[in-house]
């Protein structure tokens, strides 16, 4: 069915692709160029450099004919050779459908141009501080701005972590923070990406793909928090992108964009942060921090070494829970045969990761390989620690995944 948005004078019909010729062939999507030329629309749209717009625009939509946002700055391209533009799609909407798109179409713009302002990169060098360390198997990283709508992609080479695309995302349609199974909102924290699903396999609704994530993660689980399915995916093929606040709690990426993370990072070694609103630091800012918390862990690693199980216990949370809700008591026992198999040997941490997230608590998530001295693999394991003001960091989850 066609969508309407009057503007002023002129009618764009927001058509499905098929009408106007079809998406552009899978060659010639390339990840972040389609915002980077609506920007340069805009932003000569802005300065009232409206002609030399005006063929800009055109030949975009021309090429992305999915692409609601460009259609509307042509239509006020289009409205400019009459009259001026008083504000970004420069109409009153006829109805209340129209009305809903056009407003989530301004707001998509305003997220846009807010984050153009800011530089769309962040600062030189800087990522975000939930990354305090991340070993050179985790080869890349995602981190999510909500208030943004922005999603950047983090590449971990030989000179550490460095910022190499970002995209325009969408959230929940109620926004962040999600507790409820239903509600409409995506969740905070820190998560990982566990699989990569088959396009062939889903329903067109998905786009490109699909990356599950590994929510509800134990911290959301000790907080009692519901809910399954949260995927970064794709958008529909009449759609290139969706409003900021559009889906039912998964990240929705336009499509050439999601392709991009498809072909580039790895199931189970990604972790996924997102956040109210990312804060981003210079990597040496995060020496103390890292350093502090590593001297918890040789505390950990000297007491295992030592065999004494009450030692060792000293580092758990009395609310600990483990998988299948294993309780401290329960865990004691498995503490136990470890450290019998450890034999008082040092255990080394191999690849060892540091996610660090701060809410109404301070956690660090910890993943490593424990391979005991003389051994030449281990298990991979991950923890959850809650910083406590009055006993300092405790273990409350801890798993072997792998």
């Amino acid at each position: 069915m066609r969508q309407r948005l009057c503007l002023g004078l002129l009618t764009v019909c927001l058509l499905p692709p098929t009408a106007l010729g079809g998406p552009p062939a899978a060659d010639a999507l390339r990840d972040g160029q389609a915002e980077q030329r609506l920007m340069q629309v805009l932003a000569l749209t802005s300065a009232g450099l409206t002609a030399q717009a005006l063929p800009l625009a055109e030949e975009l939509v021309r090429e992305y004919p999915n692409f609601q946002l460009a259609q509307l700055a042509l239509g006020d391209l289009l409205l400019a050779r009459t009259h001026g533009l008083a504000t970004f799609g420069n109409t009153d909407a006829p109805n209340e459908q129209t009305q809903t798109t056009l407003h989530a179409l301004r707001v998509e713009s305003l997220r846009r141009i807010a984050a153009q302002k800011q530089g769309l990169a962040p600062p030189l060098g800087s990522i975000p501080a939930q990354f305090v360390q991340l070993p050179r198997n985790f080869r890349h990283a995602i981190a999510i701005d909500a208030a943004l709508s922005r999603l950047y992609l983090l590449e971990n080479g030989p000179e550490g972590l460095r910022v190499v695309a970002n995209y325009y995302a969408s959230v929940g349609k109620l926004g962040i923070d999600k507790t409820l199974e239903g509600d409409q909102r995506t969740p905070l924290g820190v998560y990982f990406i566990t699989s990569n699903l088959d396009p062939k396999t889903l329903d067109k609704f998905y786009g490109a793909g699909a990356l599950p994530l590994n929510y509800p993660n134990p911290l959301d689980v000790r907080r009692g928090k519901t809910g399954h399915g949260i995927w970064l995916h794709g958008t529909p093929p009449e759609q290139f992108a969706r409003a900021p606040q559009a889906t039912d709690g998964c990240v929705a990426l336009a499509n050439p964009d999601l392709e991009r993370l498809l072909r580039t990072v790895q199931p189970r070694t990604t972790p996924v942060v997102i956040a109210p609103m990312l804060t981003w630091v210079q990597p040496q800012a995060l020496v103390p921090e890292r350093e502090a918390f590593t001297a918890v862990l040789a505390a950990w690693q000297q007491a295992r070494a030592d065999g004494a199980l009450a030692s060792v216990l000293d580092f758990y949370a009395e609310d600990f829970q483990g998988p299948k809700k294993a309780n401290l008591a329960a865990w004691r026992n498995q503490l136990q045969t470890e450290l019998a198999k450890q034999q008082g040997r040092p255990l080394q941490l191999k690849d060892l990761s540091l996610l660090h997230w701060q809410d109404a608590e301070d956690t660090m998530v910890v993943t490593f390989g424990a391979v005991v001295q003389g051994e030449r693999t281990g298990p991979v394991k991950r923890q959850y620690w809650r910083y406590e003001a009055a006993q300092g960091w405790k273990i409350f989850y801890e798993a072997t995944i792998g």
